[in-house]
């Protein structure tokens, strides 16, 4: 499959995480789009091509576990990364059995974030993406 740039969905009510994420993905050459809640994510699946989902787990209307419940349902096979700063078991348990690809405890670094998301997508879809996008120097 040739793919020009993988489309990653940023959702968090927090439009000042949207965007650092936003900083951190598209100089690496990643389309992004962002919601600030699960609903907007849902709808923006349903209409446009995304290749991964990071959601917060805390958003209002719907709950980043209720989202992927819902995300699935539209595209069975996304990949979607649960993020929360008030981490704990049960939430590690939701995330398991809506089928997320992964959970990251908020703050998290930028090499352990990008590092997920290239996981994910080459896991998902089969993709090289450190030959299409290098991963970016370690930051000292």
């Amino acid at each position: 499959m040739s793919i020009l740039a993988p489309s990653i969905l940023i959702t968090d009510d927090d439009l000042a995480f949207r965007e650092t994420l936003q900083t951190v993905f598209e100089p690496q050459g990643f389309r992004t789009l962002t919601a600030g809640d699960g609903e907007e994510a849902v709808e923006i699946v349903r209409k446009e091509e995304v290749h991964l989902v990071l959601l917060d787990m805390h958003m209002p209307k719907l709950t980043g576990v209720e989202t992927i419940r819902q995300l699935k349902l539209v595209k069975a096979a996304l990949p979607c990364i649960l993020m929360s700063a008030r981490l704990d078991e049960w939430i590690v348990e939701q995330a398991r059995i809506v089928r997320a690809f992964s959970v990251l405890a908020k703050p998290m670094s930028r090499r352990e974030v990008t590092g997920v998301v290239r996981l994910a997508l080459e896991r998902t879809y089969n993709w090289r993406l450190d030959k299409l996008f290098p991963p970016p120097p370690p930051s000292g």
